[in-house]
């Protein structure tokens, strides 16, 4: 983000367009509380090393819940990367996370099998 002006400028015209943005990996690397609040995200990912440790520590909750909060705050979805039992989706629903993917659902697949997944998802009424 070297040029912060040129970006913003450039995920406007993405949003305009029609195209949803997400912001990957929301409290680590280099995803700031000023990129957050300065760029037209649609989605909020946050880290698998946030779900990961869920219900291992009596703190574990605090930063997910702390970054759902601020995501709806600024009117955007909540997606949790990096679920992996039963437990964390519980946790993440009483959270109020909006969206999550991982292992727990599937494993990542090839495309020609993905169509036949989310036809099973529709069918069963998971989508």
């Amino acid at each position: 983000m070297h040029q912060p002006d040129q970006v913003k400028a450039s995920l406007q015209k993405l949003k305009q367009a029609g195209i949803q943005l997400a912001i990957d990996d929301f409290g680590t690397g280099y995803s700031s509380l000023a990129t957050l609040s300065q760029l037209p995200f649609d989605t909020l990912k946050i880290d698998q090393a946030f779900v990961r440790g869920l219900g291992h520590q009596d703190d574990s909750r605090a930063i997910p819940r702390a970054i759902i909060e601020m995501g709806h705050s600024l009117n955007m979805c909540i997606l949790a990367e990096g679920i992996e039992s039963e437990g964390h989706l519980r946790v993440l629903q009483e959270l109020g996370c909006d969206q999550g993917q991982g292992f727990y659902f599937s494993r990542p697949l090839p495309a020609s099998e993905a169509g036949s997944f989310w036809s099973a998802l529709r069918i069963s009424g998971l989508s």
